[in-house]
C-alpha cells in the first residue's frame, strides 16, 4: 500500500542478437539465457515476449566476418539481418514497439564504431554511415531509432536523414549518457563487435565524469532526441537520478550484459538469491528515476511474474 515504486512487465526493453539464417537459437556463453536469433526466431521470441506483457524490443545485428568492410556498409544493407528482423517481427507482432540500435561496430573490419582516419575515427564522415543506417531501419519498419556510438551532433544528423526521408515522426532514443567502461564484455562476444585495437576511449566518455554525461545529455535533448539513454545502468544511479532530475524526456537505463553476467554467475554459484537480486536490481533502476529498462532479464522476470 505505501511502497513508492514498483516494475511492471511494460518498463521493460528486451534486448535480440539477430543474424541471417533460418531456425536460428543459437545460445550465447557469456549470457547464460540469451540467444542469437535469425529472423524468423527473433519474430517468434518477440512474440512470446509480448504474451508476457513485455512490449519493447530493442535489436542488435551480427553478421559474418567475411560481410565486414572498413565503413560498416552492413549497417545500412537493407537487406541486413536488422532490417529482415523488423520485418519478420512487425509481420509477427503488429504492435510490438521496434527499437532499433543504430551503430556501425558490428559491421566494421576493425570493430570501432564509425569510420577510421589512421588510429582515429572520423567522427563527421561516420555521421553520414548513422543517418543511413537510420533510414534503412524506418524504411524497415523501426519505431525508434537508437544511436549508441556517441558521436558528436549524430542525434541532429540523424533527425535530419529521418526527416528528409518522410519520417518525422520515428523518435530517437539516444544513448546519450555511454561510458567506456568494462562492462561490455559479453555483449562484444555476443555481437562480435569488440575492436581489434585500441578501446573506444577515444569517442565514448571517462566513467569518472558526472558532469560531462549531464552536458552530453543536455546536447542530445537540444539536438531532438526524444528519449535519453543512461549507460551502464546499475553503476550509473548517480547519473539516472540527475537526468530524471533534470530533463522532461523520457529516460531510459541499460542494465549492461556485464550487470546481468554477474548476476547468473553469483547465483549459478550459489552466493545470491538470484530472483531477489533481479527484483531489486530492477527496482532500484526505478527509484532512481528510468521510465524504460532495456534489460537482458526482461523475459525470465516476466515469465516469473506470470506464475505468480
Amino acid at each position: 500500500m505505501v511502497r513508492e515504486n514498483s516494475v511492471s512487465p511494460t518498463d521493460l526493453i528486451a534486448p535480440l542478437f539477430v543474424k541471417h539464417g533460418q531456425n536460428v537459437r543459437e545460445p550465447i556463453g557469456a549470457l547464460p539465457g540469451q540467444f542469437r536469433f535469425s529472423p524468423d526466431s527473433a519474430a517468434q521470441e518477440a512474440r512470446e515476449l509480448w504474451l508476457l506483457g513485455v512490449p519493447s524490443v530493442i535489436l542488435f545485428g551480427i553478421v559474418e566476418e567475411s560481410a565486414k568492410d572498413a565503413r560498416g556498409s552492413g549497417a545500412f544493407d537493407a537487406r541486413g539481418p536488422v532490417p529482415l528482423a523488423i520485418e519478420a517481427i512487425r509481420e509477427a507482432v503488429t504492435q510490438m514497439c521496434i527499437i532499433a540500435d543504430t551503430c556501425a561496430c558490428e559491421y566494421t573490419s576493425h570493430g570501432h564504431c564509425g569510420i577510421l582516419n589512421g588510429f582515429q575515427v572520423d567522427n563527421d564522415a561516420t555521421l553520414e554511415i548513422l543517418g543511413r543506417a537510420a533510414l534503412a531501419y524506418a524504411q524497415a519498419g523501426a519505431d525508434v531509432i537508437a544511436p549508441s556510438d556517441m558521436m558528436d551532433g549524430r542525434v541532429a544528423s540523424i533527425r535530419g536523414a529521418l526527416d528528409g526521408a518522410g519520417f518525422t515522426d520515428v523518435p530517437i532514443m539516444s544513448y546519450a549518457a555511454k561510458f567506456a567502461g568494462a562492462f561490455y564484455g559479453p555483449f562484444r562476444d555476443a555481437a562480435g563487435s569488440a575492436p581489434s585495437f585500441g578501446d573506444r576511449r577515444g569517442y565514448q566518455m571517462d566513467i569518472a565524469n558526472r558532469r560531462e554525461a549531464l552536458r552530453e545529455m543536455a546536447l542530445d535533448a537540444e539536438e531532438g532526441a526524444d528519449f535519453l539513454m543512461v549507460k551502464p545502468g546499475l553503476f550509473c544511479l548517480d547519473l539516472l537520478r540527475d537526468a530524471r532530475e533534470r530533463f522532461d524526456l523520457p529516460i531510459c537505463v541499460y542494465n549492461v550484459s556485464s550487470e546481468y553476467a554477474m548476476i547468473k554467475a553469483a547465483g549459478a554459484a550459489g552466493f545470491v538469491d538470484e530472483e531477489r537480486l533481479i527484483d531489486e536490481t530492477l527496482l532500484c533502476f526505478k527509484r532512481a528515476g528510468a521510465d524504460l529498462i532495456i534489460t537482458y532479464h526482461a523475459k525470465e522476470w516476466a515469465q516469473r511474474l506470470g506464475n505468480y
